[in-house]
């Protein structure tokens, strides 16, 4: 089990051991070379100067030796490392422990937590016919193909400014006022801090929460099997419980074919009874003729979808998506295990956790793969991870390639370290379900999904696959979003939450300072949560209309 013994540190602290096995120690600040560091009461003097969050060794080791972090191997040494000497990319290389299948058929042991304080609480949410519970009512806007995106972006500025979902933005009068310092010969100003008292225009449809475009560049052009994935995706997007009905546009001699999306949909939703409106351009008089009849049939859907109400639902109803996304070195040690937390939490009150990023599960398959509830789940699990890998590989690639310049700077060194402190997103509940991209999640508990490491292609992923809300943790900071479902930004440290507090809803910076404990967190970020499941607290990204939307076109993304 991935340990989450971190509930009671000391402060100050200088740094961490994450794991008891682990042979090195986690800088929690700057450190001097030869700067004392007691650690567990033994006392350490790093032999060179160690940035904030990077690794630095408890003993001398020798080429060729494993690097163990969260109790896993986490890298290999390429030369002898001095006791006190800082991981680098120049001294460690990305390895694994192979995982395998348990000898046995039993099931995972778990010891769930206390719930009982939730156990009667609700969340206000949309209910559909189907008997799922949004978090939202949105209407969608899809269009079959990318040749259609142009007559999408007319939609989009025909219906947003007039109906009141326009987001306002300070950067046109900005853009006024240089315009206006440049023909007059004026110094150019700076831009000034946008009113946040600014009134914004009344929606004339109050409990539609928007209308939302997803612009893409598939449909057409590839692989059969792309197109066989982008109509899942879409499918799972028009089946999401927090969808009221969409507006399907397409050119008529796309590969991806309107068919095949309402087979997908009936696969997701059997009994499927939103309003759904296909136009098809090349069976149209004309552009104007189409759009004519796409946005009145998108208004009377708007008006019809406007007399839902939320009502109370039972936390059970909640899909949480969890993802990270611009990690650091302490993202493993306070964000991604509060989020660990409330990810068992509501697995304790048999809500439903999906957990995908499967380049940033590797090294941690086994710890998942003895949480798998039946063999069968764990064989698919390491198929989907083999596949993944050997699929990267074929192009010169693989997971070890997975870390971007700015995880190593802060500290992730190789894959493996990242997943380390990736996989605790998953907090330590029984895996009850494995799905393949563009896969539909049922049931309830901890649900792997296939998805890149990319977090948009990721978060798309999770959306698809039914998630009504999102976690999201970053130590560098990320704006990202999703069109239809509420995305939590959480920062692993206060730097960040302060530098960039109009993207980050949520700081477990605390636990890095000694100032809070990982259970007390979970529990605000669990009421946050239900918070936002209820529509009581908009999120940074809605506030700011981050609709991102990637589809995973099957191939190396990491």
């Amino acid at each position: 089990m991935l340990p989450t013994d971190f509930t009671h540190m000391p402060a100050p602290i200088k740094a961490l051991r994450v794991h008891p096995d682990d042979n090195v120690l986690v800088a929690l600040r700057d450190l001097e070379a030869g700067e004392s560091v007691t650690v567990e009461g033994s006392t350490h003097a790093p032999c060179e100067a160690i940035p904030a969050k990077h690794k630095f060794t408890d003993r001398p080791l020798a080429t060729g030796e494993p690097v163990t972090m969260y109790g896993l191997t986490v890298g290999l040494t390429e030369c002898p490392i001095p006791l006190g000497g800082r991981l680098t990319t120049a001294n460690l290389t990305h390895a694994v422990e192979a995982a395998a299948l348990r000898d046995t058929a039993a099931s995972p042991t778990w010891t769930p937590p206390d719930v009982s304080a939730w156990a009667s609480r609700t969340f206000h949410g949309y209910h559909r016919a189907n008997g799922a519970v949004g978090t939202a009512n949105v209407w969608l806007v899809i269009p079959l193909v990318f040749c259609e995106n142009r007559n999408l972006m007319l939609m989009k500025e025909a219906l947003l400014g007039p109906l009141g979902y326009a987001v306002s933005s300070p950067y046109h009068a900005y853009v006024q006022q240089l315009t206006h310092a440049h023909a007059s010969g004026d110094a150019l100003p700076d831009i000034v801090a946008e009113d946040s008292s600014a009134a914004t225009k009344q929606r004339l449809f109050p409990h539609v929460d928007g209308v939302k475009f997803l612009a893409h560049s598939m449909g057409c052009g590839g692989t059969n099997g792309d197109c066989d994935t982008l109509a899942g995706l879409l499918a799972g997007y028009i089946a999401h419980p927090n969808v009221a009905g969409a507006t399907i546009l397409s050119l008529g001699c796309q590969k991806t074919q309107m068919d095949q999306l309402r087979e997908e949909i009936h696969q997701r939703d059997p009994g499927f009874c939103k309003p759904l409106h296909f136009f098809e351009q090349q069976k149209s008089q004309s552009e104007r003729q189409m759009l004519g009849a796409a946005l009145k049939a998108t208004f009377s859907g708007l008006a019809e979808a406007n007399s839902l109400r939320r009502q109370p639902a039972p936390l059970h109803q909640l899909v949480l998506g969890v993802e990270c996304g611009g990690s650091d070195g302490f993202s493993g040690i306070s964000a991604n295990p509060v989020i660990g937390l409330v990810s068992d939490r509501l697995a304790a009150l048999r809500g439903t956790v999906i957990l995908s990023e499967f380049p940033e599960l590797c090294g941690a398959e086994q710890n998942l793969v003895d949480r798998c509830e039946t063999p069968a789940l764990a064989k698919r699990f390491l198929e989907l991870m083999a596949a993944y890998q050997a699929a990267a590989q074929r192009v010169g690639s693989g997971f070890d390639q997975n870390p971007s310049h700015g995880n190593i700077a802060d500290g992730l060194i190789t894959d493996a370290m990242k997943s380390a402190g990736a996989a605790r997103k998953g907090g330590s509940s029984p895996v009850r379900g494995v799905h393949d991209y563009p896969g539909w999640v049922e049931g309830s508990g901890l649900q792997l999904l296939c998805s890149p490491g990319n977090d948009v292609e990721s978060t798309t992923a999770m959306a698809g696959a039914g998630a009504t809300v999102m976690i999201f943790s970053t130590g560098l900071g990320t704006p990202t979003g999703n069109p239809v479902t509420p995305v939590l930004k959480i920062s692993s440290n206060s730097t960040i939450a302060s530098n960039l507090a109009d993207i980050i809803d949520f700081d477990t910076g605390p636990i890095i300072a000694g100032e809070a404990t990982l259970e007390a967190l979970a529990d605000s970020l669990f009421e946050r949560l239900i918070d936002t499941a209820s529509g009581r607290y908009l999120t940074c990204a809605q506030r700011l209309g981050q609709d991102d939307f990637i589809p995973w076109k099957r191939g190396v993304s990491l």
